[in-house]
């Protein structure tokens, strides 16, 4: 909720289905955020060797009974016209002041007309985005604090707008599901919603993102990331009494995709059906879906899950795929990361190689756009390595069937 991050036309309800196999349709690709931090001066100095090198040690992927030899805090991405609120760190984001004329905009406005019909007691203190997708405003009803999200006026006239709207009721549905049946994690407790306006009010919880970008520099420490770690476990192993969950990923529909647009070459869609076709059985696991650190918040009672707009049915792995994926800088993090992949055997492993791939492809995908800076160029350097590393990775899984 305090961090925006990720999107079938708007339905009234989402069909529901359980952890079987089966998988719906995968939400497009978010738009692009702009940069990254820069990296140390000489970060990629290294020869290719070196790199790969270091690679293969952090994935630490193996298979049965032989080591696999060969091939290795999000700032929310602040999108053009957006303001962020940035907390120091170690602090929590709630006393940073704001120009109160943040608050008479004419998008925010009408934001606190939505608002104000589900919940006239609201009164606004602060202006924590205002985007071109949503608007979040912190405020109290009464003395309690809360944070209200809406959709944004320019998203209401943007090409995606059936997409929002569908992620949006989506995410309403969670909160709303999670009232009836609690989940083992701890995510801002539902305070009202309107699912025809587009409006979700929750709790505004103490604590400050894990990271506030979506590729951090400076990854969470170690006891962080094994709090975090241990409460993605803790949601992937629940199974929810709830029919509001759906798979919001087709897997063939996405390496279709990929193949199509030459990022997956013929031997790669071959070795991840391949995969895909063992796994046909494997029951989906309940995922956050957009399991990024700055979508989580460090709070002194543990990590705190918010957006849940892609939660649903997915392979075993898929949260574990994205915090790797964006953990680059962090060799034991990841190294922890695979080992807790492949803890669940075989199918656990291959499903999570099959996750990292297209999770990598994506990541590609909204960051290797014309115009890209030298910092952003470095990152696009590091993801294509990770992606390689992932293919060396899934032939010596099909290798070994």
């Amino acid at each position: 909720m305090y961090s925006s991050a990720t999107t079938p036309a708007p339905t009234a309800t989402r069909p529901a289905l359980r952890p079987p196999t089966a998988a719906g349709t995968r939400p497009g690709p978010k738009p692009v955020p702009q940069s990254r931090p820069a990296a140390p001066r000489g970060t990629d100095a290294r020869s290719t060797d070196a790199r790969g090198q270091a690679g293969r040690t952090a994935l630490g992927l193996r298979a049965p009974d032989a080591a696999l030899n060969g091939g290795a805090p999000r700032q929310a991405p602040v999108r053009p016209g957006e303001r962020m609120l940035r907390g120091r760190p170690g602090q929590p984001v709630v006393a940073e002041r704001i120009d109160p004329a943040a608050l008479q905009t004419p998008a925010v406005r009408a934001a606190l007309a939505g608002i104000s019909r589900i919940c006239p007691a609201f009164t606004p203190r602060q202006v924590l985005r205002e985007g071109s997708r949503h608007i979040l405003v912190a405020g109290t009803i009464g003395r309690a604090p809360v944070v209200a999200k809406c959709l944004a006026p320019q998203a209401v006239r943007g090409d995606q707008f059936d997409q929002l709207v569908a992620d949006f009721h989506h995410e309403v549905a969670v909160y709303r599901a999670f009232v009836r049946h609690r989940p083992p994690v701890r995510l801002p407790r539902l305070v009202a919603a309107d699912h025809d306006r587009c409006v979700l009010v929750v709790e505004r919880v103490p604590g400050r993102p894990a990271a506030r970008e979506r590729h951090p520099v400076n990854a969470p420490t170690p006891g962080e990331v094994r709090a975090i770690l241990g409460a993605i476990r803790t949601l992937n192993l629940w199974r929810p009494p709830t029919d509001v969950f759906h798979t919001p990923l087709d897997y063939q529909m996405e390496i279709a995709r990929f193949h199509s647009v030459g990022q997956l070459t013929d031997r790669d869609a071959g070795d991840l059906r391949g995969l895909l076709h063992g796994l046909s059985h494997t029951p989906l696991q309940l995922c956050h879906g957009d399991a990024l650190l700055s979508n989580m918040l460090l709070a002194p009672s543990g990590p705190v899950l918010v957006d849940w707009e892609q939660a649903g049915w997915y392979l075993p792995g898929y949260d574990l795929a994205v915090l790797w994926s964006v953990l680059s800088g962090d060799t034991a993090a990841r190294r922890q990361i695979s080992q807790l992949a492949q803890s669940g055997g075989t199918m656990a492993r291959d499903a999570f190689l099959v996750n990292l791939v297209l999770v990598l492809m994506r990541e590609i995908r909204l960051y290797d756009v014309p115009g890209a800076g030298e910092e952003q160029r470095i990152m696009i350097r590091r993801l294509y390595d990770d992606a390689a590393l992932a293919r060396r990775a899934v032939r010596a899984a099909v290798g070994t069937r």
